[in-house]
């Protein structure tokens, strides 16, 4: 196929294109060249490109950062999906759309409550949730007037690359600046009693390309392990690979609520077979290790 992915410089980008390829499809990429909240950019992109299928990743994806900047997260989030959906019905009716939301999207759990399903209730509770949402809500309202559009909740994942906007590429860096000695043996953290559905990032690539196939129908899909982690036991799985025992800081700027959210992947393993592969400490292992390999000034 034609595929067409939009932020294609991003994390999941860098990862999805060479699989794409070596799949033996043809991919056209934008990022940030493209203005994916401009509708005339978007229509433009697409009468060249022609694509059978379109992979949209391009997004604000941080929490903390929609916080800071709750505008841009709408314009980028939901002004852009905006724009791909208009793209989509103008110029390929006829291709598939991977609209790509976030587990974030559904209310937050108490402990011991089971997975998160697609059938449950979103309550959205950041501005990037809420744009995801809204973003979703433009896809199903899509989807009924007969386009392609397959709407995705994946949860959290991570591995080498990660901003360290990111929990566990926050945890690593910190981690490898003390092996390194540039910074003493203390870390800063926000709440680690919240607990969250971790996957490595080619499983999540892995998802994208399997619901890329015609099989799967235009639905909503959860990617998620079906398994919870504490933030403390990612923590304290990363002290452990690297043999640390630093001081522990909470940092009230860092702090969010404690929550229980884990996705149930049930439907797309029954229509595709998916099944994450890699283990949540190889995932981390993996982090650690590119931290260490590329030493990156702390912002002050």
């Amino acid at each position: 196929m034609r595929v067409y992915v939009t932020g294609g410089s991003g994390f999941v980008g860098q990862r999805l294109i060479p699989r794409l390829v070596e799949a033996g499809h043809e991919v056209t990429a934008s990022d940030r060249e493209v203005d994916v909240s401009a509708p005339r950019a978007m229509a433009d992109a697409f009468a060249r490109a022609r694509p059978d299928a379109i992979v949209h990743l391009a997004a604000q994806s941080s929490v903390a950062a929609s916080w800071r900047d709750p505008a841009v997260a709408y314009r980028v989030n939901f002004l852009g999906a905006r724009s791909v959906l208009q793209a989509l019905a103008n110029q390929v009716p006829r291709a598939r759309l991977l609209l790509v939301g976030s587990g974030d999207q559904y209310a937050p759990t108490q402990p011991g409550s089971p997975p998160l399903s697609e059938r449950d209730s979103l309550r959205p509770r950041s501005p990037y949730a809420r744009s995801k949402t809204a973003a979703e809500q433009l896809g199903s309202l899509a989807a009924a007037d007969g386009l392609d559009v397959l709407r995705i909740r994946a949860f959290n994942h991570t591995g080498a690359g990660q901003s360290v906007q990111f929990v566990a590429s926050d945890f690593s860096q910190q981690i490898a600046e003390i092996l390194a000695g540039s910074r003493p043996p203390e870390m800063r953290v926000g709440n680690l009693d919240a607990v969250r559905d971790f996957l490595h990032v080619d499983d999540v690539v892995g998802a994208y390309l399997r619901l890329l196939e015609p099989e799967a129908p235009a639905d909503i899909y959860n990617v998620a392990s079906g398994e919870g982690t504490s933030i403390r036991s990612l923590l304290e799985t990363l002290c452990e690979i690297a043999s640390v025992s630093p001081n522990i800081e909470i940092d009230p700027a860092r702090f969010r609520p404690t929550d229980w959210m884990r996705g149930d992947a049930g439907r797309l393993r029954r229509v595709t077979g998916w099944r994450p592969a890699t283990p949540l400490r190889d995932a981390l292992a993996e982090l650690l290790a590119f931290w260490r390999a590329h030493p990156e000034p702390r912002a002050t």
